[in-house]
């Protein structure tokens, strides 16, 4: 049943024995070591966050500025993505016991840059509610399940790999940087990760940030001049964030041209890898639920400037895998971790863009990409496990690697596709061979 929160974790965790305190053992002692137990999770909610806000968040920057909104309408719109991914993160994680991770709709965001300029803004209001409410829809009636019935999990492994295989490969190319210090920041932060990865595979990820942090501070290795532009702001925008509500105006032509692709584009660039992203971490959730809590969400905050709160695919896997923690029962910590650390954040949004756009970007995409090394190898033992749906998983994780995009839809969406069509069609040959 839909409303049953089950959790499928790796064989490796079933053996897993819970620690028993002793009748006399000191509060103090076992809450410290719960304290330092779920220390990695909540650094892997960290990083899911920073990685959000150190790209994603560009192109809802560069969309407002295509959009001309004012500073404090930018402030509302990254206030209201923030809130709306940390809640649901927080709440869905916290409640179905699973790493639930969210975030906003990125390609949809990329959708704006050029939608934005063409359309009001409060046309473009009325558009993200009529999307909100098509996810709502979707997730309420069903018909998300019945979607990802269809898909074999191999194709959903292999769509994961795909999308997380530029993220490993942009991590070390991030080594031909022309930035000062950039290359020995990402070769002594590989090397550092070797060591922490040999004498602790569960904080090798967190050492390995800590060191990057510590080379940037104290050798300046890959940092970046600061812009006029973000010198003068730094000064005025700290501070608590006011959101602004926009009066929705209900239009046919924003509806066709934004509402509905942001809609699509949520589906299948955000929320079909999300699932695919949770299953192949071996977790079971009630997807309907999902789905729809986002909806919920988008539809609230709209008004404030969301384009669009969904399950989150790049960044989740950072959360569900390893990494976060050993056992996957604990992993849920780090959904709750993200949220967190998303709504602290969020409600400084003014000073988001001064911030992020100072941290240096071959240290945040070595991060992501050793963080995201367990996930890539998952997703691709995955989708070669079963034989007769290999060369399926094959072409949807060359597909989407290929971050081809064609009439408005991600590879990820193209990755399905042609992956699903080589599967019903290979099939009965593959059945046929089997049986001779």
């Amino acid at each position: 049943m839909e409303g049953m929160k089950t959790l499928t974790p790796h064989p490796s965790a079933q053996t897993t024995t819970p620690s028993v305190h002793a009748p006399g053992t000191p509060a103090p002692v076992a809450c410290g070591a719960a304290a330092v137990d779920m220390f990695p999770a909540i650094v892997a909610g960290l990083i899911a966050v920073l990685i959000s806000y150190a790209g994603p968040l560009l192109l809802v920057l560069q969309a407002a500025q295509a959009a001309h909104l004012t500073q404090a309408q930018l402030a509302s719109w990254v206030w209201a993505i923030s809130i709306g991914a940390g809640l649901c993160s927080v709440v869905m994680s916290f409640k179905h016991k699973i790493p639930v991770i969210c975030a906003w709709n990125t390609p949809g965001a990329a959708l704006l840059v050029s939608g934005l300029a063409t359309l009001p803004y409060s046309q473009a209001i009325g558009a993200y509610i009529v999307a909100a409410a098509a996810m709502l829809l979707v997730g309420m009636t069903g018909a998300f399940e019945r979607l990802m019935a269809v898909i074999p999990k191999s194709l959903c492994a292999a769509m994961l790999a795909g999308i997380l295989m530029r993220f490993g490969v942009d991590a070390f190319a991030a080594a031909r940087s022309t930035v000062s210090g950039a290359p020995w920041l990402v070769c002594c932060m590989f090397l550092g990760y070797l060591v922490f990865k040999q004498r602790s595979a569960r904080y090798a990820i967190p050492l390995t940030l800590l060191l990057g942090i510590a080379l940037w501070l104290v050798l300046g290795w890959g940092s970046v001049a600061a812009t006029p532009d973000a010198a003068s702001s730094s000064a005025t925008l700290f501070g608590l964030t006011q959101p602004v509500w926009t009066t929705p105006e209900f239009s046919v032509n924003a509806i066709v041209s934004l509402g509905l692709p942001l809609a699509l584009l949520c589906l299948t660039g955000q929320q079909v890898p999300g699932i695919a992203v949770l299953r192949g971490a071996n977790f079971e959730a009630p997807t309907g639920k999902l789905v729809s809590g986002t909806g919920w969400a988008s539809l609230l905050l709209a008004p404030f400037g969301a384009h669009g709160v969904n399950l989150a695919a790049i960044t989740a896997a950072i959360c569900t895998g390893p990494e976060a923690h050993h056992d996957p029962r604990k992993r849920w910590v780090a959904g709750v971790a993200c949220g967190v650390f998303y709504i602290a954040i969020g409600s400084f949004a003014g000073t988001i863009s001064f911030t992020f756009s100072h941290l240096p970007q071959a240290l945040v995409t070595m991060v992501a990409g050793l963080a995201l090394l367990g996930a890539i190898q998952g997703g691709l033992v995955n989708a070669m496990a079963e034989p007769s749906e290999r060369e399926a998983a094959l072409v949807t994780f060359i597909v989407t690697a290929s971050n081809v995009s064609l009439l408005g839809l991600g590879s990820a969406c193209w990755g399905i596709v042609m992956g699903l069509a080589t599967y019903f069609a290979l099939r009965p040959r593959v059945s046929q061979t089997t049986l001779k």
